[in-house]
């Protein structure tokens, strides 16, 4: 969330520039979908390496939480459910 604070603040483009380490199949679908929908938020054109990281390959409720569920399928912003990753409409807000 660090990322997510530091991006919004300062709009820099340039910290989006360079491709992160892939390793992780759920992690990397999060962090590229968070990457895109900042980019949509800020309306700046996301970095084309993006497009070269792969949705999950089984749909991922990030909360874990199985009365969550139904509430994640409907709220879930179009850049992570293009991923199968269902979050929360607020999953990116700060208090």
């Amino acid at each position: 969330m660090d990322f997510v604070d530091e991006f919004q603040y300062t709009r820099d483009a340039r910290v989006l520039a360079e491709p992160f380490p892939l390793g992780d199949e759920r992690l990397d679908a999060l962090l590229a979908s968070t990457v895109e929908y900042l980019c949509d938020e800020q309306q700046i054109s996301a970095p084309p390496w993006l497009a070269s990281v792969p949705a999950c390959r089984l749909p991922w409720f990030v909360a874990g939480v199985e009365n969550l569920k139904a509430i994640a399928l409907a709220e879930s912003p179009l850049r992570f459910r293009i991923r199968k990753i269902f979050v929360l409409a607020n999953f990116l807000d700060r208090a």
